[in-house]
């Protein structure tokens, strides 16, 4: 019989793909706070989350794509400069303490959601 562990990662999967599917996000919004809350760092929890969105968008792109829904220049044109910002957006996160990057990262998550409510 699977771990606790285990069923409560399975668990977190699932909900990562579901909103993934439903709404194009998973990794940050989902997966962080939810591995935050089972005990990981900032920095681990954004790498693992990372790692693991990396299957779950090749996924949903792909199906995404069965339905005619991805646009391949659009998304180049999104991903390229993306790469760039990724570098800069990791080296920033090393040098900053933890508790600053979960602040500035729920900071987001708040403007966001007002973004959504007040439109």
């Amino acid at each position: 019989m699977p771990g606790n562990r285990t069923i409560r990662f399975a668990a977190i999967g699932i909900l990562a793909g579901a909103f993934s599917g439903l709404f194009g996000v998973g990794s940050g919004i989902v997966l962080v706070p939810l591995l935050l809350m089972l005990g990981f760092g900032e920095r681990r929890a954004t790498a693992t989350s990372l790692c693991a969105i990396a299957v779950i968008a090749a996924l949903a792109a792909a199906l995404h794509g069965a339905y005619g829904n991805v646009r391949l220049g659009d998304a180049a044109l999104l991903a390229v400069p993306a790469v760039a910002g990724v570098g800069i957006g990791v080296a920033v996160q090393q040098r900053l303490p933890e508790r600053v990057v979960s602040l500035l990262f729920a900071l987001l998550l708040i403007v966001v959601a007002a973004e959504l409510i007040v439109p």
